[in-house]
């Protein structure tokens, strides 16, 4: 009972973890290999832990803008509108489904660790400041008025997010700012894009690592999920207000201090 108890926990810190780090420019997956070294389940069922909560993440995603994303109403214009987002998260997820496809065992083995997580972290920190410092030309401003040549470039960037520690949001964001992009509409891009290739990832994981589960494992995969998505839902909707009117420089400076926390760590461990 004291055992069911410390994972139930477990799981509620993990899935708090993910859902706060998840759509925040500060890498969910170099988060969840760090709070990792500390507490985690057995190696393969924390693989498959990792990937449940993170679709409840993306069902956070999908409610919150269900609204713009449901493509069936009786509004004609609305519905064209829609389809053109999906149209264009299509094309801007072909490159993770490529390349994700070629490197993901390889990335898996070789580069998931504290030390790639704290690099990554360090550089996509500087990266940040150095754009937010950069006087930038706006030529999006609407997420209509996003080309498919960005969209592709967007997801093109996002590829660089397969290397822990660097952030599927922060580089999707950073890469539609980069491309012309206003702050918000790289950030709702960023949002779409989650959905197809946060699934995808998360169905070829769970086609490899998926098991049989206990009860036991069931119950902490439930919890892990409900607070994902709860917290999960709670980011995005604070990230969509802050992005009216702050830039993302907070973001570096965490960034940059954590990877120096980490790499301090590891060295007098």
């Amino acid at each position: 009972m004291t055992l069911i108890v410390l994972d139930i926990l477990k799981s509620i810190a993990l899935g708090t973890v993910e859902g706060f780090t998840e759509f925040l420019p500060i890498s969910s997956t170099g988060h969840l290999i760090l709070v990792n070294q500390f507490i985690s389940f057995d190696k393969s069922f924390t693989v498959l832990f990792d990937i449940v909560i993170q679709l409840g993440a993306i069902l956070a995603v999908l409610i919150f803008f269900r609204k713009k994303l449901w493509p069936f109403t009786k509004d004609k214009n609305k519905n064209k509108e829609t389809l053109n987002i999906w149209y264009k998260t299509i094309v801007g997820v072909l490159p993770a489904i490529f390349f994700g496809a070629l490197l993901a065992s390889f990335i898996e083995r070789k580069l998931f660790n504290p030390w790639i997580v704290a690099v990554a972290l360090l550089v996509g920190g500087v990266v940040i400041l150095f754009i937010e410092n950069k006087e930038r030309s706006v030529k999006t401003i609407s997420i209509n008025d996003l080309s498919f040549k960005t969209a592709f470039l967007v997801g093109l960037v996002q590829c660089l997010s397969m290397i822990p520690g660097i952030s599927r949001s922060a580089a999707t964001i950073i890469g539609g700012m980069i491309f012309g992009a206003s702050r918000v509409v790289a950030t709702e891009f960023s949002f779409f894009l989650a959905i197809p290739t946060m699934f995808a990832a998360s169905m070829y994981s769970l086609l490899k690592h998926g098991t049989s589960l206990t009860m036991n494992q069931f119950l902490i995969l439930s919890v892990g999920f409900a607070v994902s998505f709860l917290v999960a839902s709670v980011v995005i909707k604070f990230l969509i207000s802050y992005v009216q009117k702050n830039n993302f420089k907070i973001f570096g400076y965490y960034r940059i201090i954590l990877g120096v926390i980490i790499i301090l760590y590891f060295l007098v461990k």
